[in-house]
Formats: C-alpha cells, sequence, structure tokens
C-alpha cells in the first residue's frame, strides 16, 4: 500500500473564517504565558520598591517556573480525562487569578502567591495549545498553525519587556497584572464558548499522575531556594546538598518508571548523546536566567535605565534568538552538532561578558553580552531537540521531545534558586548590589564549564542516527 503524504497547506488554508477562532485561542493563550514572564521581569525593580522582600526576587521567578513544571507534566492526564475545554478553560482562570493577586500585593509572600498560581495557568495554557492544535486543526494544517504559534511566542518575548515598561513608565506595575487578568478572563470565556464538550478525553487508561516525582523535584529546588533565605555556613549548603539528593532521587525514581517517564533515562556521565543534550538544555538555562531574573534590577539601580529601557535590553536578547533560530532553522541536521557547539560557546562567552560589565559598565559590553546571549541560545536551541530526537530510541521519542521544556524549565527554577543565594550571600538584600552583580554572574560559570563538557561528550555522536 503507497503511502500518499498529506498535501501542504499554504497560509491561506489556515487563515479561513472556521479556524479563525481555533488559531485566535491557541495564540493568545500562548501570548499570555511567553509575554508574562519577561514583564514581570522588567516591573521587578519597581515592585521591589514599592513593596519590599528584594531578597526574595529570584523566588519571583523561581515560583512561576514551578507552577509551569507541575502543569506541563499534568495536563497531558487532564485533557485525558476531562477533556480539552474544562481544563483549559481553568488553567486561564487560575492564570487571570494569580495576576488579580499580584496586582492587589502589598508583600512580596503575597506576590509570590499569585506567581505560583500564574506559573500554573500559565504552564498550563502553553501545554495545552500544542495539544489544542492536534484536536481543533486537520494534519495537514498543523505545521502552519505550528509556524504560527513560534511567531507568537518571538513576538511576545519582544512585547513582554516593553510591556512591562511601558505599563511602568506611563501608569502602574499593578495595572499590567490587572490588564492580563481582564485579557485572561476573556480568554476563558472563550475557551468554554468555542470549543467542544466532547473533544478529547477518555483516553486515560491507568494513566497516573506523578505525585512521588514531582514532590521529589519540587522539594530539591525549594530545598536550594529556601537555602538562601536564612544564611548560615551550616544549614545553607545542608539545604543545598539536600536538594541535589533530591534531584538525584528524582531522576533515580523516573528511570524506575519507564511506563510514564518524565524525562529520557539520564546518564550522569554523559556516554550518550541524549544524556549531554539534557545536561546542556539544563546547566544553560540555570545560568541564563540570571539575565530575565536580575538584569532589569541591575541596570535601574546601578546604571540608572528607566523601566522602558531595561525592558528594551531584554527583549533584545528574546528578539535575537527568535530572529537567529528562524534564519538558520533550515540547516542540514549534518550541521546540528556544530551549530549546537558554536551556540552555546557564544552563551558561555555572554556570562563572562555580563561578570565583567553589569556592576560597573560599559554599558556596550552589557548590550553586546545580550545580544550574544540571545544569538547562540537561538542557535542552539533551535537543534539540540531535533538531534536528541534523532539520537535516541524511536520508541522514546515523544518522551524525550516532551522532556525538553520540563528540563529548560527545571533548569530556569533551580538556577534562580541557586542565584537567589549566591545573591543574598553577595550583599543584594543589604545595600551591596554591585559586589552582587559581578558575582551572580561569576556564579553561573561553573554551570557554563559543566554545559561545555556536555558539549565535548556529544560531539563523538555527531554523525549518529
Amino acid at each position: 500500500m503507497t503511502h500518499t503524504p498529506a498535501p501542504t497547506a499554504r497560509w491561506s488554508d489556515v487563515l479561513t473564517r472556521a479556524n479563525a477562532a481555533p488559531l485566535a485561542i491557541t495564540c493568545l493563550a500562548v501570548f499570555l504565558h511567553a509575554a508574562d514572564g519577561l514583564l514581570t521581569a522588567t516591573m521587578l525593580p519597581t515592585i521591589v520598591e514599592d513593596i519590599g522582600g528584594l531578597r526574595l526576587i529570584s523566588w519571583v521567578v523561581m515560583l512561576y517556573e514551578v507552577g509551569s513544571i507541575v502543569m506541563g507534566a499534568a495536563c497531558g492526564l487532564l485533557i485525558a480525562r476531562r477533556g480539552l475545554r474544562g481544563p483549559m478553560t481553568l488553567a486561564a482562570i487560575v492564570f487571570a487569578l494569580g495576576c488579580l493577586v499580584s496586582g492587589v500585593a502589598s508583600t512580596m509572600p503575597v506576590l509570590l502567591a499569585g506567581r505560583v498560581l500564574q506559573g500554573l495557568g500559565g504552564g498550563g495554557l502553553m501545554a495545552m495549545a500544542f495539544v489544542a492544535l492536534t484536536l481543533l486543526f486537520a494534519p495537514h494544517l498543523r505545521a502552519r498553525v505550528i509556524g504560527a504559534l513560534s511567531t507568537v511566542w518571538a513576538a511576545s518575548a519582544f512585547l513582554g519587556p516593553l510591556i512591562g515598561g511601558a505599563f511602568v513608565e506611563f501608569a502602574t506595575w499593578r495595572a499590567a497584572f490587572f490588564s492580563f487578568t481582564a485579557v485572561a478572563l476573556l480568554l476563558a470565556l472563550w475557551l468554554w464558548t468555542r470549543i467542544p464538550a466532547d473533544l478529547g478525553g477518555d483516553d486515560a487508561g491507568e494513566a497516573r499522575f506523578p505525585v512521588t516525582r514531582l514532590a521529589l523535584l519540587l522539594g530539591a529546588i525549594m530545598m536550594i531556594a529556601y537555602g538562601g533565605e536564612h544564611l548560615s555556613p551550616v544549614t545553607t549548603p545542608l539545604l543545598i546538598a539536600g536538594g541535589i539528593a533530591l534531584l538525584a532521587a528524582f531522576l533515580w525514581r523516573d528511570a524506575q518508571t519507564p511506563a510514564t517517564r518524565l524525562l529520557p533515562r539520564f546518564d550522569p556521565l554523559l556516554r550518550d548523546g541524549v544524556s549531554a543534550i539534557m545536561a546542556m538544555i539544563f546547566f544553560f538555562a540555570a545560568t541564563g536566567i540570571a539575565v530575565g531574573t536580575f538584569a532589569p534590577y541591575f541596570l535601574t539601580v546601578l546604571h540608572g535605565f528607566s523601566a522602558l529601557a531595561a525592558g528594551s535590553l531584554v527583549a533584545l536578547e528574546a528578539i535575537l534568538w527568535a530572529t537567529t533560530a528562524a534564519l538558520i532553522s533550515g540547516r542540514p541536521e549534518r550541521e546540528d552538532a556544530r551549530n549546537i557547539a558554536l551556540g552555546l560557546s557564544l552563551v558561555g562567552l555572554s556570562i563572562v561578558g555580563f561578570a565583567l560589565s553589569v556592576a560597573s559598565g560599559p554599558i556596550w559590553l552589557i548590550a553586546a553580552s545580550a545580544a550574544a546571549q540571545g544569538i547562540g541560545f537561538g542557535a542552539a536551541f533551535t537543534f539540540m531537540p531535533r538531534m536528541a530526537t534523532r539520537l535516541c530510541h524511536p520508541q522514546d521519542q515523544a518522551v524525550v521531545a516532551a522532556a525538553v521544556p520540563t528540563v529548560q524549565r527545571t533548569g530556569y527554577a533551580v538556577g534562580a534558586a541557586f542565584l537567589g543565594i549566591v545573591a543574598n550571600m553577595a550583599g543584594l538584600a543589604d545595600g551591596q548590589p554591585e559586589a552582587a552583580a559581578r558575582w551572580i554572574f561569576i556564579a553561573g560559570l561553573p554551570f557554563v564549564a559543566v554545559g561545555l563538557l556536555a558539549v565535548v561528550r556529544l560531539w563523538p555522536h555527531r554523525h549518529l542516527a
């Protein structure tokens, strides 16, 4: 029997009246999640000035990623059991509630509670949007829809910091959260009225939610983060060690559950290509999160940037990431390892540049480092998922593909937790921002070293598969 390939869709096939609502729904879901993180990063200096909590600044990012990790793991099972409409509508409502809580927060702990809810809702919206496109669009249209979602992601990454800066400059940071609350509630209403009640569902089988494994993973992140709250020569190292132990326990437990693995099997010695790529994603995410978490604050406090100007620098990295990915995504598979190595080497150089410049300038080196990081991540992260799925066993391709965002978010969360400890040890909350600005990026260099070691371990596999 001869296989007839599906026809290649044109944009005119997607941009029709029938597809307008599904396309708008999925794109808006991606926009809310993508724009929210960088919008908040840009507003953080003003938020901290208003409500305090400088010591907890890294938690704003970390807890959002924690919520996203949980919902990223849960959404497939929720949709299988409840269909698409209910869970995705609930995710939009939870996101709206999180924005509302953040908007009315008068203390940092209340804001952090809002960020957890935003992470749960936003992570759910993002993950479910990609499930929704398989349910709402014909197979031959899906590549075009993925292209549209990628474009929205890139635009959101660019616009998020600018939107946050604009609200701070011309309104208030609270108004930004309230605006996102209103948009998320409109999305929830739209989802409930436009998605069929019987779409998806009835396919859960015996699947169980990975409570124990997620508890180990989230416990690891929280222990590392808590180590920075009450700095002590005894308890801080113990908490960090305990977090690392829980992370190892999570990896072991996940490997013992082959039917519902969250991650592919991981070799700590990086002897296979997939393990090397997962290590790269984790360690470079852990060091790269320093820009989104701390750079706007340091630019504002140390260099006199307005919120809008600081947001523009963060947006520079985001737009160069997206532009680079778009320009080189058509490169042949045989070049994957080389592009990954070049891209991550550029990211490593950018961390050195930040370490030399964020505390005292020059500004051009800060901007050049942001540009280098965006280009480097765009070059590397475009090809790491593709190469990982080529190198793994065919039966593991779905697990490997799904693991990429989970590993990346975990790297962001662990990196934010660890760098929060470094910031507090360097005196960020005690009026020493110059020292903190320097040490936060210096502390990322060991992550860079391990990530580059993973690049070396990947190199022998470059001609496989």
